[in-house]
């Protein structure tokens, strides 16, 4: 989803995940939507350590797929032994990189990601795309919500572009509704580099 700051984009997922309800319409999903964006909720004052096991059993997981999955959480998430420290001793970047790191450990009929990709270093970025390829591919359905343009393009096979709540345009041409909102916006189209 693209659009301006105040379009709705955020809205819309959390809307989606039942966590707002939708002041026009409906909203019909079929299975478990989970929210994942640089607001999601975690315990500032537990570890990290303490935060994915109590975000894993919130998904759903078993407290034995917990144990099982732990370390992988902690490698992805590239925390090292900040860990056992508390969520407020964290910087933003890695909140951000452990709440996508729990959110994904588990195979979601529709992951909802707003604005997740766009933290972390280039390394985290790479492993993050890699891991909503995998997602995607396990049947899911995922919902990005991203600034960054190229990241939309490289990612999505759809688009939805929303102005003030409404859809201006949605589709599978990612470039051209892409370079519609650039130039509606004021920023003229892509210059991409061929293929």
């Amino acid at each position: 989803m693209i659009g301006r700051n105040g379009s709705g984009k955020s809205t819309l997922l959390r809307a989606i995940a039942g966590l707002l309800p939708a002041e026009q319409g409906m909203v019909y999903t079929f299975g478990h939507a989970a929210l994942l964006g640089v607001n999601a909720a975690l315990l500032e004052n537990l570890t990290g350590d303490k935060n994915v096991i109590l975000g894993c059993l919130a998904m759903g997981m078993s407290p034995q797929t917990v144990k099982e999955r732990y370390q992988s959480i902690v490698d992805f998430s590239g925390v090292g032994d900040f860990i056992n420290l508390a969520m407020k001793t964290y910087s933003t970047g890695m909140g951000s990189r452990l709440r996508f790191a729990i959110a994904s450990a588990k195979s979601q009929d529709i992951l909802l990601v707003d604005e997740a990709l766009a933290t972390g270093d280039a390394e985290f970025r790479i492993k993050s795309h890699r891991r909503i390829d995998e997602l995607r591919a396990q049947a899911g359905t995922v919902f990005l919500v991203a600034h960054n343009l190229g990241e939309i393009e490289e990612t999505c096979n759809k688009v939805i572009w929303l102005e003030k709540g409404r859809i201006v345009q949605a589709g599978q041409n990612v470039p051209e509704i892409v370079d519609a909102y650039l130039t509606a916006t004021g920023g003229g189209p892509r210059v991409r580099e061929p293929k």
